[in-house]
């Protein structure tokens, strides 16, 4: 767990991993910086745990200067003490059965290099809809990276197998699409399998990283999405700066909108500022029913669903991209 300003939601977070019907785990927490006290209510934790003799789980907790997401992340793959690491945000939530599923699929899996969950929105009761997550066999996660496109899996969600994300070099860049690009990466690599129920509940608010990123999450998506194909059609990609620009032209703006528009709609539920709420859903469907409608399909009838433009508009503006 990666934890930067966690409050208020840190306890919650906190409290779902103690509450695991599964008790053999180690919580690792980076606190990366921050000024809320996340720091030291998580030192509190670890020795109040310790002094009361509680055997499992155990409560690891370690403080760095402020280095950003995905050196924090980084960090967590090499403090790893087992083989797998199960990843979740300081503000989201695990079910009770979680961890014990996850090791049940480890199990029959032990060379995967990838275990996934769905995700609800959180608070489920208050939230309409799932993440929305890729769905398939592993051989049909990899086609679906092969044809070009990116997998769209809940951070939160995730179990890795720590060698071989290692081995395919970690988490890169800081473009807030590091998770997208760690898993085209894997599943080129090993197989990358679906538990199709959710197991975690993925907290949206206006503080979150991805909340406050979801601009720059866009055209980092887009960038991903251009290394993956640079990798399938054997050519040298350009560092994010000198083709940021043109990757810009396949960002759409009504969609883009309408993402951000719904989010607000489940933010605002999960506050219970219901009119509100409606009124970014309408805003959703005024900047871009087709998308509004292609969300409300996915939830209905869920597809193998995969992130990213058509790639044959990459290769229209090969010149420019791969000059």
């Amino acid at each position: 767990m990666p934890v930067c300003d966690a409050m208020p939601w840190l306890p919650e977070a906190m409290e779902s991993l103690l509450q695991q019907t599964m008790k053999t785990f180690q919580i690792l927490a980076i606190v990366d910086g921050g000024s809320d006290g996340s720091a030291a209510w998580l030192r509190n934790l670890e020795n109040r745990l310790a002094r009361v003799g509680f055997p499992w789980p155990r409560v690891r907790v370690l403080e760095q200067e402020h280095a950003g997401v995905t050196a924090t992340l980084n960090r967590l793959l090499y403090e790893a003490r087992t083989p797998w690491l199960v990843r979740m945000d300081a503000d989201d939530v695990s079910y009770p059965t979680r961890l014990e599923k996850l090791q049940r699929t480890i199990e029959d899996h032990p060379d995967a290099g990838l275990i996934y969950s769905l995700a609800d929105y959180h608070p489920q009761d208050q939230c309409a809809g799932q993440f929305r997550c890729s769905r398939g066999t592993p051989e049909e996660l990899r086609e679906m990276v092969r044809s070009g496109y990116l997998l769209s899996i809940c951070h939160s969600s995730v179990a890795l197998n720590v060698e071989k994300v290692r081995a395919v070099g970690g988490y890169r860049m800081n473009i807030h699409a590091e998770d997208a690009d760690l898993w085209w990466r894997l599943a080129l690599r090993y197989q990358i399998h679906c538990i199709p129920e959710p197991l975690v509940g993925f907290r949206i608010h206006p503080r979150s990283v991805s909340s406050r990123n979801l601009e720059m999450q866009q055209l980092g998506g887009v960038y991903v999405q251009y290394l993956l194909l640079s990798e399938l059609w054997g050519k040298k990609p350009r560092p994010f700066g000198e083709i940021a620009e043109p990757l810009g032209e396949f960002v759409q703006p009504a969609a883009f909108e309408a993402k951000e528009a719904l989010r607000q709609f489940n933010a605002l539920l999960a506050e219970k500022r219901f009119l509100r709420g409606l009124g970014a859903l309408a805003h959703a469907f005024h900047a871009s029913p087709g998308y509004v409608s292609r969300r409300v399909r996915d939830e209905i009838r869920p597809t193998a669903i995969g992130n990213g433009v058509a790639p044959g508009k990459f290769l229209r503006r090969k010149e420019v991209l791969w000059a």
